[in-house]
């Protein structure tokens, strides 16, 4: 049994602002997210962790300050989807981006570990927590949001202004490194690297800007009106446990192995593919941030299609025929890479990437559908987050350290694997959540 949704009466001028507020507020939300990413894969390893000699552990500590914001994420979804079950979705995401938007401007303002020696890298973990907290409630709003403004039949497709947000967002702050990489390294190690953080002060604005501007979802006001069993709505998530707790384990499973290969794709390879040989593939890393560019909007494509296919095939079949695939093409994935030339290494980006975003852009609308109005935030919120905790939050470190004991890429593959097996196995056990159509 599908969770219900109310039909929505969005019309075509609350439609392109839902579009703008949920997509572009999204979007500069995981430019936050991203340039956080590149960073930590190539430029913090220098600034924050110079006082260890060994490169690769430096790498290491680094990417593992990326998988401290994870796992303060279910908090977050957990505090942020009590928020948006009870006070509004609008609320919660206009919360989520204040604390995101200050944590980022305040990294880009962090001495290095050259000025604070150990207080440096003490204090990006701080931030980054405060960063991870923010994150976990951001999605989980953002899609319910978007998704119950959506008539029945479009869910999806209104789903997908919010998945659009991490190929955009990504692409963006790759570029942004891009250009700052033609910066003298001197100067890139010691302020460089710092715009893209500070200028969050100006997607802070933006981002506020727009979703100021998004009216409450129809399905939540309909609920505060109604009043309906006020026990659910104060305590939400303890009733996703308590009544929705094989629901909501096997929604995780089926994101953690998804979050897995995506957060790889789009932080660890940079680092891989940067990195000395034997244990890199020693590219230059001006190259490798333009060569994944077109795999990020090969991505951004895949999002929307993988999303309009789900609207009208329904989520299931859309989303397990991807998860095959992508399970597939982890076999592949490294072995390409390792020819070692820049265009095979693009081309084994973009085919991660274009598989991944068929089951990324139905999945954001599957997960906020399997949950019923007065709890969904916080069930789909935090159903993502446990996965995005145990995919893309230990992913990268996990790589890179497959690689450290094994001596060869490949096992990272196999990892991954296993990974999309678990969410391949996760969904056939859930249910199909989109409406049955009635006609062509």
């Amino acid at each position: 049994m599908t969770a219900s949704t109310a039909p929505s009466t969005t019309t075509s001028t609350q439609t392109r602002r839902l579009a703008i507020g949920a997509g572009a507020g999204t979007s500069l939300e995981f430019f936050d997210f991203s340039i956080y990413t590149v960073a930590s894969a190539l430029v913090f390893p220098k600034v924050f962790f110079s006082g260890d000699t060994d490169p690769w552990f430096a790498s290491f500590m680094s990417l593992a300050t990326y998988t401290i914001g994870y796992v303060v994420a279910p908090l977050g979804a957990i505090v942020m989807g009590w928020v948006g079950d009870r006070y509004g979705r609008r609320r919660a995401m206009l919360i989520t981006f204040y604390l995101m938007g200050a944590a980022t401007v305040l990294m880009g303002l962090l001495p290095g570990y050259a000025t604070m020696g150990v207080a440096a890298p003490f204090l990006l973990v701080l931030l980054r927590l405060v960063h991870g907290f923010s994150r976990g409630g951001e999605l989980g709003g953002a899609s319910v949001l978007a998704v119950e403004h959506a008539p029945p039949s479009r869910r999806a497709a209104f789903g997908a202004f919010v998945a659009l947000g991490s190929p955009l967002g990504a692409l963006l702050a790759n570029l942004a490194f891009v250009l700052i990489f033609y910066l003298p390294q001197g100067v890139v190690t010691s302020w460089g690297w710092r715009i893209p953080f500070i200028a969050g002060a100006v997607v802070l604005a933006i981002g506020v800007w727009a979703r100021r501007a998004l009216e409450e979802s129809p399905v939540f006001q309909e609920l505060a009106a109604s009043k309906l069993d006020e026990k659910i709505v104060k305590i939400p998530i303890w009733n996703v446990i308590r009544d929705n707790w094989g629901r909501l384990l096997l929604a995780a499973g089926a994101n953690t192995g998804l979050n897995g290969v995506m957060f790889v794709l789009a932080g660890f390879m940079l680092s891989y593919a940067a990195g000395p040989a034997p244990k890199g593939l020693g590219l230059d890393i001006q190259d490798v941030l333009w060569c994944t560019l077109p795999g990020l909007a090969i991505h951004a494509v895949t999002v929307v299609l993988g999303a309009r296919l789900s609207d009208r095939l329904g989520r299931k079949p859309v989303m397990l025929a991807a998860s095959v695939a992508v399970l597939a093409y982890m076999f592949v994935l490294f072995p390409i890479a390792r020819v070692g030339t820049l265009t095979a290494w693009a081309l084994a980006i973009a085919g991660g990437f274009a598989l991944t975003g068929f089951l990324f852009g139905p999945l954001i609308t599957y997960l906020t559908e399997l949950f019923t109005p007065e709890q969904r935030q916080s069930g789909a919120g935090l159903a993502y987050q446990i996965g995005a905790v145990l995919g893309g939050g230990l992913a990268p470190s996990m790589a890179n350290r497959l690689i450290e004991w094994t001596g060869t890429s490949t096992s990272v593959g196999y990892y991954l694997a296993g990974g999309m097996a678990l969410t391949v196995v996760c969904l056939l056990a859930l249910p199909e959540t989109a409406p049955v159509r009635t006609h062509r």
